[in-house]
């Protein structure tokens, strides 16, 4: 009996590049197909081995993408639309810094960034359903977050306004998604105004409850903050509807905690790692996902600071492959059961 969550598969955004194999879709599916994955995440900014515009309006190129993969023996699990997602909402004090992600036309122009980035990102929910895709991933993009820990202490309503805001923005996108029938799962990520569970249920209000509005479940970003991530599955496992495998550590001491003191990665208390290197327990999660129902991938994050990528890739296939579990059909003690007796029961207890 196979494991009702599917993988290994691999996020391929940390691992393109300029050179073979990790410049062009047929070489990057061939080398992570060779390193043992099964699955695919596909970057929706990454012009130079998917094109989403193209995608969401030819199922003919999608056709071609996906045999591209299948023939390199790996399928789509998800699109990415992590950087048109945070461009969907982004405060003025991070205006200079995210322009990097949009062509240079848009620069300095954020009403028409943000207007090209919700296009995007409504061109991925049309492509996920040509290429046959019930999920995606991405980021909500922050408004409030500059002002998360704030000194002067922020207005009164502030928030509030934040958030029914990138309600506001979201909520379109989300029609789409569930037109397309794909639902859409939010990396719950510091930096992003959704960062934690308080957050999220702030965001889901936002959005009315929006049906196409689920959870990237990514433990790594809770060991960062201290947020207990298995107690997290037990409250929010109805939306979780993709999983980032990425492991993390948080080592604090006399001279930084969860800030960091604005440290490089190696250097931080908190920092992600190669899976098997950090302190995630990923027994109990891949545990409590199967329990839960979870039936979507199982797919490796990249980002150590201290492993080179080769390597943590090479590692990454078999360390996902050793966490799957193949559900239980029966009950471990149905063999000393025995066949109901209505009278027996009445008689046990007493009745």
């Amino acid at each position: 009996m196979a494991s009702q969550i599917k993988g290994p598969a691999i996020f391929l955004a940390q691992f393109l590049g300029d050179s073979a194999p990790f410049d062009t879709l047929e070489n990057i599916t061939r080398w992570a197909a060779g390193l043992g994955y099964k699955g695919v995440q596909i970057p929706t900014d990454a012009g130079r081995i998917f094109d989403v515009e193209l995608a969401g309006e030819s199922q003919d190129y999608c056709d071609e993408v996906k045999g591209v993969c299948a023939e390199a023996g790996v399928e789509i699990t998800e699109l990415s639309v992590h950087i048109h997602g945070q461009l969907v909402a982004v405060n003025p004090a991070y205006d200079l810094a995210f322009d990097a992600f949009a062509p240079a036309h848009l620069h300095g122009k954020p009403a028409e960034r943000q207007a090209w980035a919700v296009d995007r990102c409504k061109m991925a929910a049309k492509a996920s359903q040509r290429l046959g895709l019930a999920n995606a991933v991405g980021f909500t993009g922050a408004l409030a977050f500059p002002y998360l820990y704030p000194w002067p202490q922020r207005p009164e309503g502030l928030v509030e306004a934040a958030f029914a805001e990138l309600g506001a923005r979201w909520q379109p996108i989300l029609d789409v998604f569930a037109e397309n029938g794909v639902r859409l799962g939010f990396e719950i990520h510091p930096g992003e105004d959704v960062f934690d569970g308080a957050t999220w249920e702030m965001f889901l209000d936002a959005v009315g409850g929006h049906e196409a509005a689920g959870i990237n479940y990514d433990p790594s970003h809770f060991v960062l903050q201290q947020l207990d991530y298995l107690a997290f599955i037990d409250l929010y496992h109805d939306r979780i509807n993709a999983f980032h495998v990425k492991d993390a550590e948080f080592n604090p001491d006399g001279r930084q905690g969860v800030y960091s003191g604005y440290q490089p990665w190696a250097k931080r208390a908190g920092r992600f790692r190669s899976l098997g290197d950090g302190q995630v327990d990923f027994g109990a999660i891949f545990s409590k996902l199967t329990q839960y129902g979870y039936a979507s991938w199982a797919v490796l994050e990249w980002e150590c600071c201290i492993k080179s990528p080769d390597q943590g890739a090479a590692e990454g296939a078999p360390f996902i492959d050793a966490h799957l579990i193949e559900p239980a059909t029966r009950a471990f003690d149905d063999f000393a059961g025995a066949a109901r007796d209505a009278g027996q029961i009445k008689r046990m207890l007493g009745l």
